[in-house]
């Protein structure tokens, strides 16, 4: 028969005289913010990278705190072989995912594969040799606690204080690197929150490890509250993973546990702990929520203020489309007739050189209105007063057209315009002139800004998608030209050195195009100097 150690056998597997009571409100508190935090992120991060990273790490978190109150509560050797096993397997993980974490959060990207083995070949020591006694020795009978070996007690904590301070190191060198400094403080508060956990988490079993006093290592699971705290101000102040007040609704379910505990302590010494760790989460949610609520306040007075003004703007904005479609336009029309009459003879003969000036003002006119026209269409598709009328229509044969007529204004640069059509079906449904209108706009950019080299313009049908890429060798985006290239007005940083009538509102009523016909433009460079590539993508029939 095999021996137990020295009390009665757990009930519910997680419960018996042997554990403090103090234990249970250190652990299923911690455990119960863990859980919310981490599904609050996950579904309101839109599952996002950062949302499962930190999903994944709170539930890891979560078992460990349950597999201690196993621990504790059992009287089983083997019980206790098995579960402090799966706590060296579950810990360290935390660790190597909060570094993931840090850094899919800061960089906004995934890490390299590279990387990704290097963290996975330092872990495989403890997989590896976590059925043999450099992990586990054996059970101490008397306090039923396992007996660690070299992995356990030396290399876990070793491979611990490795990420703790990869984690800082990055965090310094990226904080370094930005400007802004809203978000300068997001890093500084979810680092400094992360580090604080993981210290405390490594404290707690270390002072277990080394010391054998295992009651005092519960202190170290105090970290994870201590970082929900951290990531309810990031949640409040700073709207990261668009949660904004949910996270201050966690703080008090925490709370509301642990005035419930106070009801079921029965020693004084520990009502007083749990009731001075409540009196400062009641402190820290009342503060959160005030500065919540009161910004609200602050944020819709000033709305509505703004929206006054913004009444008052889209009225002087209409009656200035107003005045540019009938006064401005109509001087450019009488002129441009003007012009044309000199030209055609109407007015007699003329001599060269002011044949050559009428041309000019012909031209210029022709600008002009090309510009009032864009910008009014502009107007008119951002209020959603033009009508598309959608059809069923074959784009490549809409390209074939605008290629032809484009292929005389490139050759006049000595630029080439080559076609690369997938085989495949391009039927779509669209309004032909607005698309044509879009797919136009493209095409010339790429002429207007390319001094040498070629066009090519390619069409496939991909995955249900009809994508169209315009790809130039001219003066290319930098990372900001991309960022405002399709908002209203935007356009790149030295637009106007080779375009002198850029407006910035041809891209942008592009994109309001593409939006109509639920499709979406983009544009992809590899920096200034090295071409641009521009995208259309439509949904294919």
């Amino acid at each position: 028969m095999e021996q137990l150690c020295p009390w009665e056998s757990a009930q519910y597997f997680v419960y018996s005289s042997n554990i403090p009571t103090l234990f249970f409100y250190s652990h299923i508190p911690a455990i119960i913010v863990a859980i919310l935090i981490g599904l609050m992120v996950f579904f309101k991060s839109g599952k996002s990278k950062v949302g499962i990273t930190l999903l994944i790490v709170n539930l890891l978190f979560s078992l460990w705190c349950l597999f201690d109150l196993i621990l504790w509560a059992t009287n089983r050797p083997d019980v206790v072989m098995f579960f402090w096993a799966l706590q060296i397997l579950f810990e360290p993980l935390v660790y190597l995912l909060c570094f993931y974490l840090i850094y899919v959060f800061l960089k906004n990207k995934d890490l390299d594969t590279g990387w990704k083995f290097f963290g996975i070949f330092l872990y495989s020591p403890i997989v590896l040799l976590l059925p043999f006694e450099f992990n586990l020795i054996g059970v101490d009978l008397s306090y039923c606690t396992a007996i660690e070996g070299f992995i356990a007690q030396y290399y876990t904590y070793a491979f611990e204080a490795t990420l703790i301070l990869s984690i800082l190191i990055f965090i310094i060198w990226e904080f370094r690197k930005i400007v802004d400094r809203n978000k300068r403080k997001e890093i500084v508060i979810l680092g400094f929150g992360i580090i604080l956990f993981l210290v405390a988490f490594s404290s707690g079993n270390i002072i277990g490890s080394f010391t054998e006093n295992w009651t005092l290592a519960q202190a170290g699971l105090i970290g994870m509250p201590l970082f929900t705290i951290f990531l309810a101000y990031l949640f409040v102040r700073f709207h990261t993973f668009n949660i904004k007040v949910f996270a201050t609704q966690v703080l008090m379910v925490s709370i509301w546990f642990l005035v419930l505990g106070i009801l079921l302590i029965r020693q004084i010494e520990n009502v007083r702990i749990i009731t001075a760790i409540t009196l400062i989460l009641v402190t820290i949610a009342g503060d959160i929520l005030i500065k919540s609520v009161k910004k609200e306040i602050e944020q819709k007075e000033e709305l509505e203020g703004l929206n006054v003004e913004l009444q008052d703007l889209l009225k002087q904005r209409e009656s200035l489309m107003h005045l540019i479609n009938h006064k401005v336009k109509g001087s450019f029309t009488r002129s441009k007739f003007i012009f044309a009459g000199i030209l055609d003879g109407t007015f007699g003969e003329i001599s060269t050189e002011i044949k050559k000036m009428a041309t000019q003002g012909l031209e210029s006119d022709d600008t002009g209105i090309k510009t009032i026209d864009l910008v009014l269409n502009a107007a008119n598709m951002q209020k959603g007063t033009v009508k598309y009328d959608l059809k069923e229509l074959d784009l490549k044969d809409v390209i074939l057209k605008i290629i032809a007529d484009k292929t005389d204004q490139a050759e006049t640069k000595n630029l080439v315009i080559e076609k690369n059509i997938q085989e495949g079906g391009y039927k779509i449904l669209g309004d032909s002139i607005w698309l044509k209108e879009a797919i136009n706009n493209l095409i010339e950019n790429s002429i207007k800004y390319t001094k040498e080299g070629k066009i090519t313009v390619n069409l496939e049908n991909k995955e249900g998608k009809v994508i169209l890429s315009v790809k130039d060798t001219g003066v290319g985006l930098t990372t900001e030209d991309k960022n405002i290239l399709f908002t209203e007005g935007g356009r790149g940083k030295d637009s106007m050195k080779m375009n002198v009538d850029s407006t910035g509102y041809g891209l942008y009523s592009v994109k309001l195009i593409l939006d109509a016909h639920k499709g979406r433009v983009w544009a992809e460079s590899e920096g200034k100097d090295n071409g641009s590539t521009f995208f259309i993508e439509l949904p294919a029939m």
